[in-house]
């Protein structure tokens, strides 16, 4: 029984196994607990191992990449296609064993220890900063309850709500003064949060030689360079700086047929994360722009034809595409001086 093709459907116990050998015949259906895996692949003859890029895909990938197998990582999307009847274990892996084989299959480039380490830095970031916003919210709508209406901006919560719960002659009523300063404890906490997290994230970007190299780009800063270069890796996995558009979902879908071609609003397929901080960053290169136009004619004729959101995703659209290697514009592309206080610290 000699096994080239494996396909894996992860889960966080058990884990159903679908091999094939040379011919493309079914020579192996195998259910393993998790302790089981790394034994069972240790005594298994190098093949090739396709699993769905979920939870804990990347950190199987090195491990079994570590025992002498190759191992490519699929979007769940991309396997969707090959599962025959319904769904289940079994034809999940089935699946997965027919797609990695595909000569037109995409892949999912494996990331390492330290991507995997800062990105979750920054999606807990994120989390803190939804949290935040949410908590700055509820003080606002408690507030307004009362006839208290709070300027726009976050920065307000901190300066103005500490005055209001110390006036005597706004007649709150001192339980209510007591959960306003509560629900502000909560909020500064938060933001304190938030500030040692982008510290981590910065000190991390300074210390990285593409990272430094992605915050001479205009609009980018040590945040969106540094989630970047942890998401990406090796830009060589990548033909072109289109596929990295596309792979952010900033390129236009498609609905063309009998050769007429109807392109639709962006596809939103990629990273979401990514793709809002690129295109905040593209803003903030706009506000530059207008204030000297005529330094960027070109930004300017976009924003004058269309309008500032759709010159931000083409801008940033058009940064990817116009080059055969994405790391080569990145690395090539004069920048632009722009002050932190003139973008939005992305």
């Amino acid at each position: 029984m000699e096994i080239t093709t494996v396909g894996i459907d992860l889960a966080k116990t058990w884990f159903q196994l679908h091999a094939v050998g040379k011919s493309g015949k079914t020579v192996l259906k195998k259910k393993l607990s998790r302790g089981q895996m790394i034994e069972f692949f240790a005594n298994l003859p190098t093949c090739l191992i396709g699993m769905e890029a979920c939870a804990s895909a990347h950190q199987w990938a090195r491990k079994l990449q570590s025992l002498g197998h190759t191992v490519k990582l699929m979007a769940p999307q991309f396997v969707k296609p090959y599962v025959k009847t319904n769904k289940n274990d079994m034809a999940d892996a089935e699946a997965i064993c027919e797609a990695v084989s595909r000569p037109n299959m995409r892949f999912v480039p494996i990331k390492n220890l330290e991507q995997q380490a800062v990105l979750s830095l920054h999606r807990v970031r994120q989390g803190f900063v939804k949290a935040r916003t949410a908590q700055a919210n509820q003080i606002r709508g408690l507030l307004g309850e009362f006839g208290m209406i709070l300027p726009q901006s976050i920065g307000y919560i901190k300066t103005r709500v500490p005055e209001l719960i110390e006036d005597a002659s706004n007649e709150l009523p001192g339980a209510f003064r007591l959960l306003v300063q509560r629900l502000l404890d909560h909020f500064k906490e938060l933001d304190r949060q938030v500030s040692e997290l982008e510290g981590q994230i910065q000190s991390w970007h300074r210390n990285n030689t593409v990272s430094c190299k992605l915050a001479q780009i205009p609009g980018i800063g040590p945040i969106t360079a540094s989630a970047l270069a942890a998401s990406i890796g090796d830009a060589k996995n990548f033909k072109s700086g289109r596929q990295v558009a596309a792979w952010l979902g900033l390129v236009p879908k498609q609905h063309s047929s009998g050769g007429k071609q109807n392109l639709l609003g962006i596809s939103k397929r990629g990273d979401s994360y990514l793709r809002s901080l690129l295109i905040h960053g593209a803003r903030s290169v706009i506000y530059y722009a207008s204030k000297k136009p005529q330094l960027h004619p070109w930004i300017n004729g976009v924003v004058n034809r269309r309008s500032n959101n759709v010159a931000a995703v083409v801008g940033k659209t058009r940064g990817f595409r116009s080059t055969q290697s994405a790391w080569t514009r990145l690395r090539c592309r004069p920048a632009i001086p722009i002050k932190d206080s003139d973008s939005i610290s992305r």
